[in-house]
């Protein structure tokens, strides 16, 4: 392939703003719920916060198996086409959240949600990368995007939660949403045809060897998720238990849970450049066994020692999250990448959904101090996972084609 049919294919500035931002707010989307959860419970009279988390699940558990059809419609029907149905999709259901009168209402509404959240990362990320030469500085770049949108999520949701309720929060970034789709029609050019019409760019792998490759980061992704899943939904709550002496004020606490995750995003950016320069596993396993102290001391303390552990674990979470997408990136060719990245992404997260839906029950039951102490033992899963990824796998070169 020559070097000028790849820069066609590199998305231009607004192109690459507008696919950052829709990262921002694919995350933002799905982490409303956790941190005005308790707001929401009590608008809808029960007891606990913890009583509500399981009617979250839907939402989570169709983020993940939505991939499949959005990963197959991304390479069959088109890229930007499938991306216009993500950002007035999602805005469009978090608008129908903030209607709801009653749990099972909610849980609906926060279902179709999930399902439209579901589009981003098979479609996005692979159009975001295609023709990159720095695919790894791209995807920590994308990746840092979509964690200050969960940072953002603190932020304003504590902030209209507090002065204007608990639907404004779902309402603004909704109309967001939209607007983001409206410039996204406009400014982005319409694909001249379908990836997988496209002519290949790489030589596959020996089917051993990918599928191997793909067993390993799809167990590890599985694992991974779960400790996102668990920490980016249940941290809000934490924080008001573990700073309880301190402080009380939601704003305050979302405030902190928003500096926390900013922090903690900025390891992408230093991962995805380490990603360019070096194999994958010499990068990816370290990060993944600091997680296990991290989380065994976290486990015990409290006030700001805690804090500062908390974003210190985080940003080894934060920092795991590029390694998927740049195996996909790396190993498989572009035509295929949605259809593969959602079929990895449907097991994984579809899999790590249980943890929204079990988060408030193992709280309830057992504590914060508890849940700690499983994410170091699921962190160890991941760490035997990625252990047995090959040393360095020789990279697929490009066709002539």
């Amino acid at each position: 392939m020559s070097a000028n049919a790849t820069i066609r294919h590199l998305p231009d500035r607004a192109t690459s703003l507008l696919l950052n931002l829709g990262h921002a707010i694919d995350h933002l989307m799905l982490l409303i719920f956790a941190t005005a959860v308790g707001a929401i419970a009590t608008d809808f009279q029960l007891a606990r916060w913890e009583d509500l988390m399981p009617f979250t699940v839907g939402a989570f558990f169709l983020f993940g198996l939505g991939s499949l059809p959005a990963g197959r419609l991304g390479d069959l029907w088109g890229r930007r086409a499938m991306m216009l149905i993500f950002f007035f999709g999602i805005g469009g259901a978090a608008i129908l959240v903030a209607a709801t009168q009653n749990a099972w209402q909610l849980a609906a509404a926060l279902t179709l949600l999930g399902l439209f959240a579901s589009i981003y990362h098979p479609v996005g990320i692979p159009m975001l990368v295609q023709g990159s030469a720095k695919p790894g500085f791209t995807i920590g770049v994308n990746g840092l995007a979509g964690n200050l949108g969960i940072a953002l999520a603190a932020l304003s949701t504590g902030f209209l939660v507090k002065h204007f309720g608990w639907r404004v929060a779902f309402v603004v970034p909704g109309l967001v949403s939209i607007a983001c789709g409206a410039l996204f029609a406009l400014m982005v050019p319409r694909e001249s045809m379908a990836p997988a019409k496209r002519k290949p760019v790489l030589v596959a792998l020996p089917p051993a060897l990918m599928a191997r490759v793909f067993l390993i980061i799809t167990l590890s992704a599985t694992s991974s998720s779960l400790i996102f899943n668990f920490t980016t939904n249940g941290n809000g709550e934490l924080l008001r238990e573990r700073l309880a002496a301190l402080i009380a004020d939601p704003a305050t606490i979302g405030a902190l849970l928003a500096l926390m995750y900013t922090v903690a995003s900025l390891m992408q950016l230093v991962v995805g450049n380490l990603i360019d320069r070096y194999p994958l596993k010499l990068i990816y396993l370290p990060l993944v066994l600091l997680q296990i102290p991290a989380f065994l001391a976290a486990s015990s303390v409290d006030g700001w020692s805690f804090y500062a552990l908390a974003v210190i674990f985080m940003a080894l979470v934060f920092g795991a999250i590029p390694f998927t997408d740049a195996m996909v990136v790396r190993y498989v060719d572009d035509r295929l990448r949605s259809r593969v990245a959602g079929a990895r992404i449907a097991v994984a997260f579809g899999i790590s959904s249980v943890a929204v839906y079990l988060l408030g029950p193992i709280v309830k039951a057992s504590g914060f101090g508890f849940l700690l102490l499983l994410m170091g033992g699921i962190a160890s899963l991941t760490a035997l996972a990625v252990a047995c990824l090959p040393g360095d796998v020789p990279k697929p070169v490009a066709t002539s084609r």
